[in-house]
């Protein structure tokens, strides 16, 4: 019987609340032991335990863009925002899947997320050149609602129109 990951992972609310009475510490290629798992991917492609998850493919998020990283998160939310957007932005009938992944080399914060809306990095998001190895598949995830999934994927399309979805890659 696969654990329930769910608990001891809070929600991104739960995290922003929480950040503002902690110093933020980097993580970094070279500090990057205090970020602690479990870890997440949400993505549109389907793995199976043991597989890894390696950096050099089409990106999910923006067509003929290529990723140099592989992004995951210690809070399964973000996960599951990139497992709807990368499915919905590649128009696929699937909800897409969220793994719990295990770093195989250093990692660092995600700098899409990290000091933007909020200080430090509060959606626990990273990033590594490394492969991630699936560890377990998260089935049970629940998925936002349609309205929510759509007012994400109209904030993505009006960036588009500006010209600032910029992935730093």
């Amino acid at each position: 019987m696969n654990p329930d990951y769910s608990k001891g992972t809070k929600s991104i609310a739960e995290a922003i609340a929480e950040a503002t009475a902690t110093d933020f510490v980097p993580v970094t290629y070279g500090r990057y032991e205090h970020a602690k798992g479990p870890f997440f991917h949400g993505t549109k492609t389907q793995f199976v335990v043991g597989d890894e998850i390696v950096s050099g493919h089409s990106s999910n998020y923006q067509e003929g863009r290529t990723s140099n990283h592989v992004y995951f998160a210690a809070l399964i939310e973000p996960a599951v925002w990139a497992a709807e957007l990368a499915s919905a932005l590649s128009d696929s009938k699937e909800r897409g899947w969220v793994y719990v992944v295990e770093p195989t080399g250093p990692f660092e914060d995600d700098p899409n997320v990290t000091n933007k809306k909020f200080p430090g990095n509060v959606t626990q998001s990273y990033r590594t050149r490394h492969p991630m190895r699936v560890v377990d598949e998260l089935a049970n995830w629940q998925p936002h609602s349609p309205e929510a999934l759509q007012v994400m994927l109209d904030n993505i399309a009006h960036l588009r129109a500006q010209g600032l979805d910029v992935i730093e890659d």
